[in-house]
């Protein structure tokens, strides 16, 4: 399934004044920061989600075709990490932001969206994403309601980093944020070529259905 009028493309860019509404972006999805570093350099495109705290009760689900990766260190642990990413977790670390700011360097367009009911399906596509698989068990029966969504994204890198404070309200654990301040996300560069990331997309379709 890929939400109505998700694309392939990415913008960019920085906190500005654009005429152009679509080329301004305030949705935000939380993920570990680790994790949106391996989305960055193309090792993973997809996400296994299953929701914050907050949105247990309703779910997670996939709000928008386009947002920005809101890096998030909360929870982050490296048991739960795929093994070829654990080793990252500090060097991930080592790039945190000053406290009480967050740094917006990604936006991402969905590209396909699956409901998983059977957790072995999630077997046949362990190098999209990034997760460890008891950590992918643990999310798959969380409160005893077996089922996650998988997420395949494009990513792609906004002409320069920008940094906006963390308020009180984007903090806890929550999946999404609409963040005070819209992005410029006109002119972003994305960090896979369109061949490589559709060879990538189709094997997630294969595997899902």
């Amino acid at each position: 399934m890929v939400p109505n009028g998700a694309t392939g493309a990415g913008r960019s860019g920085g906190v500005s004044l654009v005429d152009d509404a679509s080329l301004i972006e305030r949705a935000a999805l939380k993920e570990w920061a680790v994790l949106v570093d391996a989305m960055a350099r193309g090792e993973i495109i997809a996400m296994i989600r299953k929701g914050g705290v907050r949105e247990q009760r309703a779910g997670f689900s996939v709000r928008h075709d386009r947002f920005l990766l809101y890096p998030t260190f909360f929870h982050e642990k490296a048991n739960e990490l795929a093994p070829r990413f654990a080793s990252q977790l500090d060097a991930s670390h080592a790039r945190q932001p000053a406290e009480d700011t967050i740094r917006i360097e990604y936006v991402a367009d969905v590209l396909g969206v699956w409901e998983i009911s059977s957790l072995e399906s999630l077997r046949a596509i362990e190098t999209a994403y990034g997760l460890a698989w008891s950590a992918v068990e643990s999310r798959f029966h969380y409160k005893d309601r077996p089922g996650v969504q998988v997420v395949a994204v494009r990513v792609s890198r906004l002409a320069a980093p920008v940094t906006v404070p963390e308020t009180r309200r984007y903090l806890g654990c929550v999946s999404w944020v609409a963040l005070d301040d819209g992005i410029d996300v006109s002119n972003a560069t994305p960090v896979l070529d369109d061949a490589s990331l559709l060879m990538r997309v189709t094997a997630l379709r294969n595997a899902l259905g």
